[in-house]
Parts: C-alpha cells; sequence; structure tokens
C-alpha cells in the first residue's frame, strides 16, 4: 500500500534519522530536504503539516532529556487525581474516550470460533494500519507494511473466526482518534482476549497523559504490584491495540525509548508527535 500518507511518513521517519545521526553539524533546512529529495520550502511544509513544529524543535521532544524530565514529572504529579475526577485539559481527552471490555471464555473458546470480526486497512500519521472489530469493539490495531503478513498475524490470534473486509462503526470511530479535535470524538470501544493482569495493564496505560510518559517500574506500581515490572512489560509487548492502548509511553527509566511491538523509530515518532501537539495545547491557553 503506497499512499501518500505512507510516503510522507516514511520521509519524515528518515529526515528524523538523518537529523539525529547529523544533529552536532546542525545540518540546515536545504540539506535534510535533499536527503528525502524534496525542495526546502516542500519539506518544511510536510513536515510542518504532520508533527505541527519544526524539526529542530521536534528533536528537543523526542531526546532524552526531555524524556527524562517528563519522567522526573510524573513523580510529582497528581494527574492519576485528575484523571479519574474527569479533570483534563483538551490534549488528553482521547485517552477518556477509550473504554477497554475484556472477552469471555466463550467468546474467544476454540480458536475464536464464535467471533465474527470485520477488518479493514487504513492510513494513521505513522503508516498505514489494519484495525479489526467484532460486534462489541476493537478487538486488533496494528501498524502493517505488509498487508497480507498484517492479515496473517490478526487470524493467528483467532484461527476459527470468521472474517469479512468491512469498515464498521467501531473501525470508524477508532480511526478518528488520530484527527485533531478530540473534543468531538465518539467513545472507542475495545473487545479485548487476555488474561485479567494484561486488562489490568492495559488499562492503566490509559491513564498516561498524551504528551507524558512512564517507565515499566512505575506503572507496576500504579497496578499495586511494584515488583512486576517484568511481568508489566510482558504484558505490555503483547498489546493488541497499538496507539489507542498508548503502550509507546512507557519507557526505561534511563530515558531510552527501549523496545516497541511496531519499531522503536515509529515509538519516538509517535512520542515527538504527541509531544508537540500538547505543546501548542499548552502555549494555545
Amino acid at each position: 500500500m503506497s499512499t501518500q500518507s505512507q510516503i510522507d511518513y516514511n520521509r519524515i521517519a528518515k529526515a528524523i534519522e538523518y537529523i539525529q545521526s547529523n544533529f552536532k553539524l546542525q545540518p540546515s533546512l536545504e540539506e535534510v530536504a535533499e536527503k528525502v529529495h524534496l525542495s526546502p520550502t516542500h519539506f518544511q511544509k510536510i513536515f510542518t503539516d504532520w508533527a505541527g513544529t519544526s524539526p529542530k524543535k521536534f528533536l528537543q521532544f523526542i531526546s532524552i532529556e526531555h524524556a527524562k524530565s517528563l519522567l522526573k514529572e510524573e513523580k510529582l504529579s497528581v494527574f492519576d487525581a485528575a484523571y479519574e475526577t474527569g479533570l483534563s485539559s483538551t490534549s488528553r481527552l482521547h485517552d477518556l474516550f477509550v473504554k477497554i471490555e475484556g472477552m469471555s471464555p466463550a467468546e474467544f473458546k476454540n480458536g475464536g470460533k464464535s467471533l465474527r470480526i470485520n477488518h479493514s486497512f487504513s492510513e494513521s500519521p505513522f503508516g498505514n494500519i489494519l484495525v479489526a472489530s467484532t460486534e462489541k469493539g476493537i478487538c486488533h490495531l496494528a501498524f502493517e507494511n505488509n498487508q497480507e503478513m498484517a492479515l496473517g498475524n490478526l487470524k493467528a490470534q483467532f484461527p476459527n473466526a470468521s472474517f469479512y473486509e468491512k469498515q464498521d462503526q467501531f473501525q470508524k470511530d477508532a480511526l478518528s482518534i488520530f484527527g485533531k479535535d478530540w473534543n468531538k470524538l465518539n467513545t472507542v470501544k475495545l473487545h479485548l482476549k487476555g488474561t485479567d493482569f494484561q486488562l489490568k495493564v492495559w488499562e492503566s496505560l490509559l491513564t498516561i497523559p498524551m504528551g507524558k510518559l512512564s517507565t515499566y517500574g512505575n506503572l507496576a506500581g500504579k497496578i499495586g504490584n511494584p515488583k512486576a515490572s517484568r511481568a508489566v512489560g510482558t504484558a505490555i509487548g503483547s498489546n493488541p491495540v497499538a496507539f489507542l492502548i498508548p503502550c509507546h509511553r512507557v519507557i526505561q527509566s534511563s530515558g531510552n525509548m527501549g523496545g516497541y511491538r511496531w519499531g522503536k523509530d515509529r515509538k519516538q515518532l509517535i512520542i515527538g508527535w504527541e509531544s508537540s501537539r500538547t505543546s501548542n495545547a499548552i502555549d494555545s491557553i
């Protein structure tokens, strides 16, 4: 799927990689634009439209120093209380619209034999995605580089389910979360196959505000099991719904980004993209 959205995302990813590798040399706009085969004017427009900020500012958002400052801020923050009482800024409203329901044993018994799953391929700011849903909500969302492989991975999770190539309202609601006007979001419903522990971890990820970060250890503490950071990491790694369940907001305590099921570079770009939007929201207040 070689769409314009995917092409633009690949160009921005390549540009960021080049700037990071040559940051000490302070490459000019013209130099970076040449590396992605665009005119300086066109590159500036594409980057600003996508990131909402300049390449230089974006780099600050994905630096280790910025990550460390966010982790320090988390320890002093009362955002959990704000989340519970609904006191939230517009920039993180979308987290409040995601609701998780676990599948019952009967719903995924015998490889999901009782499930009817609709699926479709779509675009996102971070590349093409495969999104799938049952009659109760989204059960899968993954960034994909190869349609056939992505669909194969989905079917492997529910080998006996019935699959239909169709975009339903659950999927439309989920895809709207990539938009900029989160005040108009419908509730995004997720219908997930997971253990009680996994569901608890995935729900706790929703308490990390957009533009903020947490660590595996801190997340383990929040679910009342501070010694379970390794198990928390495993649960995060098995998250079946990219972006909507923000596992990308969990990093190492050192400030390093750590791994990501859908690629470390993509994780870094998502973190920067979210930071630029929350920063712009704060600046506009």
